[in-house]
């Protein structure tokens, strides 16, 4: 009797947010094999092992065509299990430049951008390849920002996953995303009302008044790796911009790993070189 107690107590303590105290989360973007036809991932990551992590976050372009065949998202979703709560997919132009969108809601089982609380955790996930010519779309994705940064209350932190370089000319971080990524997209809109609706103009804002309300908001972008390898800027608002991608099997590529212990509200992070973190799962 006494053992199935200690069993029932272990059991509920252990389920209690996440199974763990402590929860760990991985980032990465631009992680295409860039000497396949396509449809294949960096071979480093389909080796990697990723059962000692609770989240999965990508930050797009994920293979080269992603969506010019079925049988590549089906294959992304056994590397990534893209419908778990935890796995985030901020799609990038590689991913959807085929079309085939429908693809990515039959295995993600949400939309293409959507906002979820986890853990404690508040996250939108963008997609930043919606243009203008598709007003409905991007008003409902305008539309979960404006409702998440106006309600948002209990949450330790609000994280926003994106793609492109869409931070022109925030406060205090480099003013330009062409010197430190792949894309730089002052004219992108994150909506129809307004021509410009830019990143800078109609989130930024919004995104203060979330950081001014005591909640840490953190901007990740994925379309890095060519240049710059990692990115951690503070805005002059407190708001913290990071982001790395891979490119070409480079042994300086990183990820980007998060800890999180829910119980304190406490969200920790480091950048880590892949090559190095292979090595360590094959001792």
């Amino acid at each position: 009797m006494k053992l199935s107690l200690l069993f029932i107590l272990l059991l509920f303590s252990t389920t209690l947010w996440g199974q763990k105290d402590t929860l760990k989360y991985i980032f990465f973007g631009h992680c295409y094999q860039a000497e396949t036809v396509g449809d294949k991932v960096d071979y480093r990551i389909e080796d990697f092992d990723f059962s000692d992590y609770d989240g999965i976050w990508l930050g797009g372009d994920c293979c080269s065509e992603a969506t010019l065949k079925f049988s590549t998202v089906k294959y992304m979703d056994s590397l990534f299990d893209l419908s778990n709560s935890l796995t985030f997919w901020a799609l990038g132009n590689h991913d959807t430049r085929n079309g085939n969108w429908e693809w990515i809601r039959y295995f993600t089982k949400r939309k293409t951008f959507y906002t979820t609380t986890q853990r404690g955790i508040t996250y939108i996930v963008l997609n930043t390849n919606i243009l203008p010519n598709d007003c409905e779309l991007l008003d409902q994705q305008y539309e979960i920002i404006k409702n998440v940064c106006d309600t948002i209350s209990s949450s330790s932190h609000l994280i926003l996953l994106m793609h492109h370089g869409i931070w022109n000319n925030v406060p205090g971080i480099p003013p330009n995303p062409s010197t430190y990524a792949h894309s730089s997209l002052p004219y992108w809109n994150s909506n129809c009302d307004d021509v410009n609706s830019n990143f800078v103009n109609s989130v930024y804002p919004k995104l203060i008044e979330v950081q001014n309300r005591g909640i840490q908001v953190i901007c990740i972008m994925g379309d890095v790796g060519a240049t710059a390898k990692k990115l951690d800027f503070t805005s002059d608002d407190g708001i913290k911009f990071l982001g790395c991608g891979l490119y070409h099997n480079s042994p300086e590529d990183y990820v980007l790993i998060f800890q999180h212990i829910p119980k304190k509200r406490e969200l920790t992070w480091n950048y880590y070189l892949l090559d190095e973190l292979l090595m360590q799962q094959k001792k």
